[in-house]
């Protein structure tokens, strides 16, 4: 098949006038018979299904709180479905649903230093998330997402803490994002 066309393209361009032409109608022809679907959100949603998400509020149930991370984590959650999809969000009955609670947080010595002391400290985040696509149960999933942040010791934990927190806020709201709608 691609012989045949490159042959018929070959014998159109036997004149020096329609050699010139050569480069745009392999172009053409590369193009019409390349098929690339890119979606820059990294969502797979069929929205001809799927019109509505209900996102619950995550309490902490961790024994180890910091305050604000639960509202820090709700809203970049709601903001991801927001910005990345066209689902609408709803109190309730949407056709998909996330909903979990914030299990744990919590810190540890990371390394020592040479003398026995810590040199680096993790902080530790993990979210479980029970999802429901009401369109199709077999997606359904319940399942917890961690991430972890290392600060150096000499540094207090209230120094840090905000900025480490909202990483790992973001990390964990991108794999539950990835979990639920996106198609790798």
């Amino acid at each position: 098949m691609k012989r045949r066309i490159f042959n018929s393209i070959k014998l159109l361009c036997a004149g020096k006038r329609l050699r010139n032409v050569l480069p745009l109608y392999l172009f053409t022809f590369l193009l019409l018979s390349c098929s690339v679907s890119y979606k820059f959100n990294g969502a797979s949603i069929d929205y001809s299904k799927v019109k509505t998400i209900q996102i619950a509020e995550f309490p902490i149930r961790a024994s180890y709180v910091w305050g604000p991370m639960g509202p820090i984590f709700n809203n970049e959650l709601k903001n991801q479905f927001a910005d990345h999809t066209k689902l609408s969000q709803v109190k309730r009955n949407g056709d998909l649903k996330i909903e979990g609670e914030i299990t744990k947080y919590e810190q540890r010595n990371k390394s020592v230093t040479a003398e026995g002391y810590s040199a680096q400290t993790e902080l530790s985040m993990t979210v479980n998330v029970r999802f429901t696509n009401n369109k199709n149960h077999d997606q359904d999933f319940e399942q917890s997402f961690s991430a972890q942040q290392s600060y150096d010791t000499k540094l207090s934990l209230n120094s840090v803490q905000e900025e480490l927190v909202t990483q790992m806020v973001k990390d964990i709201v991108e794999q539950i994002f990835n979990k639920a709608v996106a198609d790798w």
